[in-house]
């Protein structure tokens, strides 16, 4: 199996602060006993014992689980009022989203002012260049977003939990509008700004691909003239990002400073070639399917060599780096056919790339189970464009929940796999990929399990 994820690095010393620290850091008013707290979380199911627990006020009120905090543990509370369901110690203020916010932005400028910041954004690909850059500069000294938690509560929280010994903090930035990004940059002050590509993500919000490049590039407005940019130079909207910056800047991908030549691929797409780079020439390989898994494999080899000055050990982590997980994620089984778990999200530009890496692998059939893209201009053209290519791919496409890929959606993709095409009795390859909100793993884990 190819995959498996990368999450959060534990290093050496977890970070501990005081409830007078948090209380200081927000302008918050601080009831109960100054005790020292172990991290913090919004979810009450997570928390570890000692932490801060932030009762953040979204779909749910977070108040609502301040006694279920209390009983896992929690020694504080961030709350916007008090509760004495709650912890003991509670720091008040008036709302805590914000209230996070500031207390990362502080954390970021007292705790980790020697550590070097790396944001990552773009509309495909940023996960899978923060997990590979988490990767190849080594898990001692990294610290990243657990899963995609990259918005307004993920990005803050990550900070918070990072521990005081952490080299590089490598932070994944979400965007679904204009000035996000923005702020998000001024919570983390990154010192390296990576931009994977623009694509049609969003593109319903920000008014198509001209909307996404001006919020992407938000980033690279944010990086200081000490700071740098890594763009991807094979697309002409992020390489026109260097224009917005007085940092420096290092392009990746096609024909720029950071490439890839002689480049093969394996039974399942994963990549082999060479690297050349200002910090040298070398061979590299890569353990993850998909032509589009270079570019990312480039970006995360070119923040190696901005940090360490070189790729040497950068190219022997890259060999055996995993990212995380339905992304991608190649299951095989004892018959010889194979699922390409690739559910947590999707867009055109990363549809095309899938089933691209799809027909790349060896089977006697490709197929692919689709369900909707979410948040894209013109879902109807959108779709019916994604099943164009696949037919030129010659990869047959059950639709699930949407009948916007032309024909009517399919009840159970299952049986049609496994009695259409002779799945788990032949070498067939399946797809399955869909925006989040459609839930596609479940698909996965039946046909695992036939």
């Amino acid at each position: 199996m190819t995959g498996g994820g990368t999450q959060t690095t534990v290093l050496s010393t977890l970070v501990e602060f005081r409830a007078s620290d948090v209380a200081g850091m927000t302008n918050g008013v601080l009831i109960g006993p100054d005790v020292v707290l172990s991290g913090l979380d919004f979810d009450s199911r997570d928390l570890r014992s000692g932490s801060l627990f932030v009762a953040l006020v979204a779909e749910r009120d977070g108040h609502v689980f301040l006694a279920d905090a209390r009983s896992r543990g929690a020694k504080a509370a961030l709350v916007d009022r008090h509760s004495p369901e709650g912890p003991e110690t509670q720091v008040v203020v008036p709302d805590t989203l914000a209230a996070l916010g500031r207390l990362a932005t502080a954390m970021r400028a007292e705790r980790l002012a020697d550590a070097t910041v790396v944001a990552v954004t773009g509309s495909v690909g940023k996960t899978s260049v923060k997990d590979l850059t988490a990767a190849v500069l080594g898990a001692d000294r990294t610290w990243s977003n657990p899963r995609s938690f990259n918005n307004d509560q993920g990005l803050p929280y990550t900070i918070v939990n990072a521990p005081a010994d952490t080299r590089t903090l490598i932070l994944e930035m979400g965007m679904r509008g204009f000035g996000e990004i923005t702020r998000l940059c001024g919570i983390a002050a990154p010192d390296i700004g990576v931009v994977t590509r623009v694509g049609e993500a969003h593109t319903e919000r920000l008014g198509g691909l001209e909307g996404v490049a001006r919020a992407k590039g938000e980033l690279v407005e944010a990086l200081s003239p000490s700071g740098t940019a890594v763009l991807n130079a094979s697309d002409p909207m992020v390489w026109a990002m260097r224009h917005r910056t007085d940092a420096s800047v290092v392009g990746f991908s096609g024909d720029s400073d950071v490439r890839a030549s002689d480049v093969v691929f394996d039974d399942i797409m994963c990549a082999s070639g060479v690297v050349r780079t200002p910090w040298g020439v070398a061979p590299f390989r890569l353990g993850i399917p998909g032509a589009h898994m270079v570019d990312n494999a480039l970006a995360a080899l070119t923040v190696a060599g901005v940090v360490d000055g070189s790729i040497d050990s950068a190219l022997a982590r890259l060999a055996v780096a995993r990212i995380s997980d339905q992304r991608m994620t190649v299951h095989r089984t004892s018959e010889g056919s194979f699922v390409v778990d690739d559910t947590y999200n999707a867009n055109p530009t990363s549809m095309e790339a899938a089933l691209r890496a799809l027909a790349g692998m060896t089977a006697a059939r490709h197929v692919a189970i689709l369900g909707p893209m979410a948040e894209v201009a013109e879902p109807e053209a959108a779709h019916r464009r994604v099943a164009a290519i696949a037919s030129e791919l010659d990869v047959v496409v059950i639709p699930v929940a949407t009948g916007l890929y032309g024909p009517d959606p399919v009840d159970n993709p299952i049986d049609e796999v496994v009695s259409r095409f002779g799945f788990g009795a032949e070498a067939v390859g399946v797809l399955v990929k869909a925006s989040r909100s459609a839930g596609l793993e479940r698909i996965v884990r039946e046909l695992l399990g036939t």
